[in-house]
């Protein structure tokens, strides 16, 4: 089953509880916010993927396909999960999280119990800079502008930006919109699929690389959680394809500190204006 540590802020915060009339319920935590309040869309759906696996017989998330209908508010949040076909290996169902205004997140999901066994091929972790020579977000977030409100996603998630892909925090954009970066819990949580989930979204827009700065609303998510992912650091790496006519895309791909990959997802979002 996902791990679940009372003392883990991520587990306190994606946690769901069951009404006595049997419905699903979280209480969104403000502190995962990307900015201006506005929550973190892997943060969501890793919500709406612990109320899928509520409902399953299996452990796992294994493919999420999320679309955001508003920004959700924190506070209360109520579920609804419809069950699909199930049988031994895997099961489907349809989650809705609704806040005050109604629906803002519907999910398509896929649950299976995944397994250690050894992969047959596994796409190799790229070169990345050592994560002690990385850099911190967190720890860079008095550099921040008195005007920029520091996001609690990154003091939720300690974030270690690559030097080598991170010039756009020295004023020294790239030509391409692709970022690496170490990611763990701040508190040290270890990963599991569900915190896959929520790093499969938790770096800033690809766009940033090129500097072109603001928030990138995610319009449609998908994730594919491949494998357990071992204990420590997990290296993520994002790339776009397309910035174009008011779009983004964005592919992710996470290795676990074993060199395994372990999680993909693919987005659409809003490009910053």
């Amino acid at each position: 089953m996902p791990q679940t540590d009372h003392r883990s802020a991520f587990d306190t915060a994606t946690a769901v509880a069951r009404t006595e009339g049997g419905g699903l319920t979280a209480e969104l935590d403000p502190g995962w916010d990307v900015g201006g309040g506005i929550l973190n869309g892997g943060y969501l759906l890793a919500v709406a993927a612990r109320a899928a696996v509520l409902e399953s017989p299996h452990a796992h998330p294994v493919a999420l396909s999320a679309s955001y209908l508003h920004a959700a508010a924190a506070g209360p949040a109520a579920l609804t999960v419809t069950p699909g076909p199930a049988g031994r290996t895997l099961a489907h169902s349809a989650v809705v999280l609704a806040d005050a205004a109604g629906p803002a997140v519907t999910v398509q999901a896929t649950t299976a119990t995944l397994t250690a066994d050894a992969a047959t091929f596994s796409s190799p972790m790229p070169a990345a800079t050592p994560v002690q020579d990385c850099v911190s977000i967190a720890e860079n977030a008095h550099l921040a502008p008195s005007s920029v409100s520091v996001p609690g996603l990154t003091q939720r998630v300690d974030v270690r930006l690559d030097p080598l892909t991170a010039g756009w925090a020295l004023g020294q954009p790239a030509e391409e919109p692709m970022m690496r970066a170490w990611l763990r819990f701040a508190d040290g949580r270890e990963p599991d699929p569900l915190a896959l989930v929520t790093f499969a979204d938790a770096l800033p827009p690809t766009s940033w690389a090129m500097g072109v700065f603001g928030w990138a609303p995610t319009v449609q998510l998908q994730v594919l959680v491949r494998a357990l992912p071992a204990p420590g650091w997990c290296l993520v790496e994002a790339r776009a394809n397309e910035i174009a006519g008011g779009w983004l895309d964005e592919d992710y791909r996470i290795w676990d500190s074993t060199g395994r990959l372990v999680a993909q997802s693919r987005q659409l979002a809003r490009a910053p204006r």
